[in-house]
């Protein structure tokens, strides 16, 4: 189990040593075994009803709950498991090869479950944005700047494991959905299939208009998601994104774009990014990172300083954040 203090609200964030804009972890507890046969249906259902972000909801003695942080088995369509998260983390981190040993070793013993697969494809993505240098926040700040960036030269094997990990995530979701159309795992792993083709599709292949198609069905996915488990926090991710990146475009696009089924409302998803940063698992550190990015928008280089501090003691090994530090001294002089 996985070392968790609380600094944030939330229990689903990654481990840490100071309070972190990126994460929102979570102190785990333990039960003693009872003695007795009430107690042991009182701990049946404290166990199977522990809420991974905020409280306990018991659903009842014979239903999986919604967010548990246990270990999971291959059938559970709970959508959160320890291993799959360190590999989150090592991600995170920028350690891309033992992420995806990690994601490797877990998925020889779960073949059917669509989340090993798809957390892959997320590997390969931001090890490719990485290598691209894609998330420097400059980028995302100055719109002329990402607008006139120069063309880049995607890696072809990556790319090609990119899209089978992908596919392969979503045939097995498909086959979870036919089973259940209110399957939590299923309905996340669309979610981020969605979400992480429209991120590679807008920011490597430059196509913004085919990934806002593949970010309003992750959209519809995500809403599913929060409909079975209001609770799901990193689902709020994928409408906090669209609304809050959408709303940076000029008045007539926002237009234009409402009338495409597009969402463009600035401060909600403002909050619905907030949502996953305080209370998520797997996104809440992308999250918080683009909650730095709005801030240093915003001209509120206080606050971003903090975010970066933060994410860089959380994550050593990814040099992104104390290349941002600098650069918001160098600003500052």
């Amino acid at each position: 189990m996985l070392n968790k203090t609380k600094s944030f609200p939330s229990q689903a964030g990654l481990n840490k040593e100071t309070k972190l804009t990126l994460a929102s972890p979570r102190r785990v507890t333990f039960y003693s075994r009872p003695s007795g046969q009430a107690d042991r249906a009182q701990l049946e259902q404290s166990l199977f009803g522990r809420d991974f972000v905020v409280m306990r909801i018991a659903l009842s003695a014979l239903l999986i709950c919604v967010a548990s942080i246990a270990p999971l088995s291959a059938t559970d369509s709970n959508p959160k498991s320890e291993e799959i998260y360190s590999a989150w983390l090592k991600m995170y981190d920028l350690r891309f090869a033992e992420a995806h040993r990690t994601l490797e070793r877990w998925q020889e013993d779960h073949p059917n479950d669509s989340l090993g697969p798809v957390s892959d494809a997320a590997g390969y993505l931001f090890s490719e944005l990485t290598r691209l240098g894609v998330l420097e926040s400059q980028l995302f700040v100055d719109d002329n700047r990402f607008k006139n960036r120069k063309t880049l030269n995607p890696d072809a094997q990556v790319k090609a494991s990119f899209i089978k990990r992908i596919g392969q995530a979503d045939r097995l979701a498909d086959l979870a959905l036919q089973k259940s159309e209110a399957d939590p795992r299923a309905l996340f792993v669309k979610t981020l299939t969605h979400g992480l083709r429209a991120d590679y599709v807008a920011l490597v292949d430059g196509h913004g208009l085919k990934a806002l198609s593949y970010t309003r069905t992750g959209r519809v996915y995500a809403n599913r998601l929060l409909a079975v488990d209001p609770q799901a926090f990193d689902a709020y991710l994928a409408p906090g994104v669209e609304n809050y990146l959408l709303s940076l475009k000029p008045v007539a696009v926002r237009l234009f774009l409402r009338l495409t089924g597009s969402e463009t409302d600035r401060e909600k998803g403002l909050e619905e990014l907030r949502k996953t940063a305080d209370e998520g698992y797997y996104l809440e550190p992308f999250a918080k990172l683009l909650l730095g990015v709005a801030v240093l928008r915003d001209n509120q280089k206080h606050k971003a300083r903090q975010v970066l501090t933060e994410l860089h003691n959380r994550f050593p090994r990814n040099q992104l954040y104390a290349v941002e530090l600098d650069h918001l001294v160098a600003t500052d002089q």
